[in-house]
């Protein structure tokens, strides 16, 4: 059975390095980059910067250069921002794109190694196993009942089979030549292949077939936010517009309306919407991609803070796929008790020796499943070098079917006309393919259960014999002698149970779809934590449910064993109907539609096959459970300071229209002109993309409900409290600059003091959407290396526009007397106490 020549090694890790340098990455073409240039004129071309490049324009137009220097200057440095800003958010997706290269298993130094594709080299020996798709061309080393789906190439929907033998050279079907090709599909079966070509240099590349960076339909949140822009920018132009007509036909200034206009129009672009929603959706997916989970797709991010219900599978999620044979069981000689070995015993008895053999021979030759490594492994240490049969040939397989879930294999000895079969499989598979005694079958169906409530996975194991070259086409055809049970242990990974405890305390309900048997899945779902007391619904009992009453079972059931994968989906499916959001894992080929149905499909990146990466929204690249709530704790954190970045991002807008308005309204001097307003943008941009996205969870973000799932983000209630705290802002600054000129104060001197109390109350609206809910001290304290820099900087460029006299005069301000100027300052400090006092009456959702 085991092949007597040396394993493979494959390529060492030092050659695998040198010929990706010299040959270069295995892509058909590199992913788009927007690069300095291209971020440069979609900066150019936004509606902000070509209104401050028109005012700038204006100026010098009108003669005052110092006013167009000061604005070109802010042209200068927001571009400056800007253009850091987009770098930052691109590195954070080129780190992405490579996380989400597809997958290759490969042999280096003689270890399987999980690398990215586009580390593939020539020479590279390539695992193959079902459910993989082939990351480059290849030629076959070996192959096992190896069929792939080539439909990418030759549009043919038939899996095909693949030979090592050369086809004869008459044969058309090139192929079928003992060659694989990249971006097919494994169907069914292993394989191993060494490559012959990567990147451009394979079939695919040779057809012209191109790699680009996937275009995503907008998300709702994305669409949300566009018809908000939309809006406000509307409103803005035409309000904008307004102001020009009206100011130069009652003032007959129209120099001065131009600029009004210009100004209000400023003020009231929302751009920094856009902006939140691609730096936060960017900068997200880079932070799950620091906890090793890669997210594909960004509405994603959106579903994580609503989702409800998280259905997993045991094995390699909660457990750690570390299968170990823990026991073995067989039927004593008289046949009236069984025989038990464990672990623990050094030396194994003969009479285990043929359970053993013939389980292994049920097992691949090349084994890559957890169980069947850990079988070869007992059978090394303890079965004699024959009982390996290194020399047998497997010449038929049954693999695992819903009609019978067991692994059978045939193998032929030399020079015997006869065969051997081996089946390994489910409990109750195997006993009613025997044909044992009822007292016999009643002894190992109790051993059975004894073992799975030990959190055991069994295995029964049977051996048959079959003359002629004439295959039943079914593993039920072949007259089976049961050998005896084998029990797995695979121990839970290190803080599962605490996990699931996080889970609960979140609001989210955790259930466990095994194939395992029932007794198994209430032992392990005991020791993880899961609720247990409402039994365990199994896949038979699932099959005689009707959708009503299988609504009704999984409002309090979250144990299912024996479950098959469309089984699963059928459960997802009832839970979507109750208006649940559902996050599911899976690794393999039938997970697929189930993964891609549920509101955030989860892969596993070791263990998992490509087809059910591709399907999946969120691939863990450990395959760690605790990693899931990393992902959902992180997805409410952005969910809660997208929200504080809206809400912020709606107030600032409001005092700066509104006091763009003013001079009109009550027929004051103007108060704010484009260079004012240019920088407060330098203030309000970072704040929306950097100090929110940076800040810390909520402390309770992992102690409440899920936000419901058809709340949008930008609600009605956060949009009427965003207004509400703009609205209070612009009438307080509004009371001080009117206030100011009734008691003689020259417009400059107005405009100073009411600027900067304009400015604190800017920073008491960061300070205030900082915490969803907390007093003055908890804003305080909450750290934010960000913010606090972004506000030192800005404190310092104010404070040299007070202090330098060539800056003030850029700006129109006056010198304020120290009185005047701690009373701006103080009333930014009043608008912080009220707003804080407001928040606390109306407290958004």
């Amino acid at each position: 059975m085991q092949d007597p020549r040396p394993p493979p090694q494959g390529l060492s890790t030092v050659e695998a390095k040198q010929r990706l340098m010299q040959d270069g990455a295995n892509e058909l073409s590199a992913p788009n980059q927007r690069t300095l240039l291209r971020i440069g004129i979609e900066i150019v071309s936004e509606p902000m910067f070509l209104l401050l490049l028109s005012a700038g324009t204006l100026y010098l137009v009108l003669g005052d250069l110092e006013d167009a220097a000061m604005l070109l200057a802010f042209v200068l440095l927001t571009g400056t921002i800007t253009v850091l800003q987009e770098l930052r958010t691109e590195r954070s997706l080129q780190a992405l794109r490579a996380l989400s290269s597809p997958r290759a298993l490969v042999l280096r130094d003689g270890v399987q190694q999980r690398i990215a594709g586009r580390d593939v080299v020539l020479g590279d020996w390539l695992v193959l196993a079902d459910g993989d798709r082939v990351a480059a061309d290849a030629r076959l080393i070996s192959a096992n009942d190896l069929q792939l789906d080539e439909s990418l190439l030759t549009g043919e929907s038939m899996p095909v089979a693949k030979f090592i033998t050369p086809l004869p050279d008459d044969s058309n079907d090139d192929l079928n030549n003992g060659a694989v090709y990249a971006g097919t599909l494994v169907v069914s079966g292993q394989g191993l292949a060494e490559v012959t070509a990567t990147g451009k240099a394979t079939r695919m590349g040779g057809i012209g077939a191109t790699l680009k960076t996937i275009e995503m339909p907008p998300t709702p949140l994305q669409q949300q936010t566009r018809q908000l822009v939309r809006w406000f920018s509307a409103l803005g132009m035409a309000l904008s517009g307004a102001m020009v007509v009206l100011f130069g036909w009652l003032r007959g200034d129209w120099y001065a309306g131009l600029l009004a206009g210009i100004t209000l129009a400023m003020s009231m672009l929302p751009e920094e919407f856009i902006l939140i929603t691609t730096v936060f959706m960017a900068m997200g997916a880079w932070r799950l991609s620091v906890h090793r989970v890669l997210a594909r797709r960004s509405a994603t991010i959106e579903a994580l803070g609503a989702a409800t219900v998280l259905c997993t599978d045991k094995t390699g999620t909660l457990t750690r796929n570390q299968m170990a044979v823990a026991e073995l069981a067989v039927v004593s000689a008289d046949g009236a008790s069984l025989r038990l070995w464990e672990q623990d015993q050094t030396h194994l008895p003969d009479v285990f020796l043929p359970l053993l053999e013939y389980a292994i021979l049920a097992s691949e030759p090349a084994p890559l499943d957890p169980m069947d490594k850990a079988l070869l492994a007992l059978g090394t240490r303890h079965l004699p070098a024959e009982n390996l049969h290194p020399d047998w040939r497997l010449v038929h397989e049954y693999g695992l079917s819903p009609a019978c879930m067991a692994m059978t294999h045939v193998w032929q000895a030399p020079h015997s006309t006869s065969h051997r079969v081996a089946i390994k499989g489910g409990v109750e598979v195997v006993l009613a393919l025997s044909h044992l005694h009822p007292e016999h079958t009643r002894m190992l169906t109790d051993a059975a259960l004894a073992m799975a409530a030990r959190g055991l996975r069994v295995l029964a194991v049977a051996q048959a014999q079959h003359a002629g070259q004439q295959w039943p086409p079914s593993p039920q055809g072949f007259n089976y002698t049961l050998l005896g049970l084998v029990g797995l242990a695979d121990p839970l990974r290190p803080g599962v149970p605490q996990a699931i405890q996080a889970c609960h305390d979140a609001g989210i309900r955790v259930l466990m779809m095994t194939g395992d048997h029932p007794v198994t899945a209430k032992a392990i779902g005991a020791q993880a934590g899961l609720l247990t007391h409402n039994g365990v619904i199994t896949g038979d009992e699932l099959a005689t449910l009707n959708d009503a009453a299988l609504s009704e079972r999984i409002r309090s059931c979250t144990l299912f064993a024996r479950v098959q994968p469309e089984q699963k989906l059928r459960i997802l499916q009832a839970l979507q109907a109750q208006g649940e959001v559902v996050a599911m894992t899976g690794d393999g080929v039938n997970d697929a539609p189930a993964l891609k149905a549920a509101h955030i499909g989860i892969a596993m990146g070791g263990r998992g096959t490509d087809v059910a990466r591709e399907a999946a929204a969120l691939v863990l690249l450990d395959d760690d459970f605790g990693a899931i709530l990393k992902a959902i704790s992180l997805g409410r954190r952005i969910d809660d300071n997208l929200r504080k970045a809206f809400a912020f991002a709606l107030a600032v807008h409001v005092p700066i229209a509104g006091l763009s308005l003013m001079p009109l309204l009550l027929n004051l001097p103007l108060m704010l002109a484009p260079v004012h307003v240019a920088f407060l943008e330098l203030l309000i941009s970072p704040v929306c993309s950097l100090v929110f996205e940076s800040e810390a969870p909520e402390k309770n973000a992992m102690q409440r409900p899920p936000r419901p799932r058809n709340a949008p983000l930008i609600s009605k209630s956060l949009i009427t409290s965003s207004l509400l705290q703009g609205v209070l802002v612009w009438l307080v600054v509004t009371a001080l600059f009117a206030l100011l000129l009734y008691q003689g104060k020259t417009p400059d001197q107005a405009r100073t003091a009411s600027f900067t109390a304009l400015l604190v109350s800017n920073m008491a609206l960061i300070f205030n959407n900082r915490l969803l809910a907390g007093g003055i001290l908890q804003t305080m304290r909450q750290p934010n290396p960000v913010l606090w820099g972004i506000l030192s900087i800005t404190v310092g460029l104010m404070g040299a526009i007070l202090l330098v006299a060539p800056l003030r005069a850029l700006f129109h301000f006056a010198p304020l007397e120290p009185g005047l100027l701690l009373t701006a300052v103080g009333l930014g400090g009043m608008v912080l106490m009220l707003l804080l006092g407001f928040k606390r009456v109306y407290r958004q959702p």
